[in-house]
């Protein structure tokens, strides 16, 4: 498996990478290609995948559409049209950066809202989905209501102005699953093979099974507030949150 950056350090931007392998694209499908190293994210857990560009020391850019697993190894896929680069050639892989960035941001908000029911209403999640700057969350909260929601909304803004520590840390499976309420979702997705997880903990408030990108710390988030709620059925309860910028 080739270097995958975004799980070691998700403020990494850029970096110089050879290019492995390239498929060619399909209909209206632009090009795959296989870095032995990137900072692409892509995507899984709700949070969607990097976009970019590739870029050659002759000038050539190719803008990457998104990314994706695709057999261990993740791929870039380039914008339809035109020569993709050739096996064996040294690139810069770079992200859009702030969409990178306001994403992360996103998805350590919707942790601390996480971390937030759990810890005041031990409600499980049971689905959650995001894109820069907003997202939602399904719990199994069936006694959800606009006062509580309120409430909610004022907690997960009182951690995250706390400016919490957000730690990253890959623990063989064994001791991450002898951490209690490690999965906080209703169903564990995690694949029995799995030999290391990968964990987030949001330090004093949320500590879970992850494979996405976040902050370093909680007072990067910003503010967060509730544009709605929605039953999803008698237990299901959505909660849809939106980041606040700084004036």
């Amino acid at each position: 498996m080739y270097r995958q950056l975004a799980y070691e350090n998700a403020y990494l931007r850029s970096v110089d990478a050879r290019v492995i392998a390239v498929e060619p694209g399909i209909d209206t499908a632009g090009a795959l290609v296989i870095l032995d190293q990137t900072v692409f994210y892509p995507g899984g857990g709700g949070q969607p995948a990097d976009r970019g560009w590739l870029a050659g020391p002759d000038g050539a850019t190719w803008l990457v559409t998104t990314a994706r697993k695709q057999g261990g190894e993740i791929v870039h896929e380039l914008e339809a049209g035109g020569e993709p680069p050739a096996v064996g050639a040294t690139l810069a892989a770079e992200v859009e950066w702030t969409r990178r960035h306001t994403l992360m941001r996103t998805h350590t908000a919707l942790h601390a809202l996480c971390g937030v029911v759990w810890r005041d209403y031990g409600a499980q999640v049971t689905g959650g989905n995001m894109e820069p700057g907003s997202g939602r969350m399904d719990f199994e909260f069936e006694r959800m209501s606009g006062e509580l929601v309120g409430e909610i909304e004022a907690r997960v803004n009182r951690e995250l102005a706390l400016g919490r520590e957000v730690r990253v840390k890959v623990l063989p499976r064994e001791q991450a699953f002898a951490i209690p309420d490690l999965i906080r979702t209703k169903i564990n997705l995690l694949p029995p093979g799995i030999e290391e997880i990968r964990t987030i903990e949001i330090v004093g408030l949320d500590l879970q099974a992850d494979g996405g990108t976040h902050v370093a710390n909680t007072s990067e988030v910003g503010s967060i507030r509730v544009t709605g709620y929605e039953s999803k059925g008698r237990i299901n309860k959505r909660i849809r949150i939106e980041l606040i910028e700084p004036a």
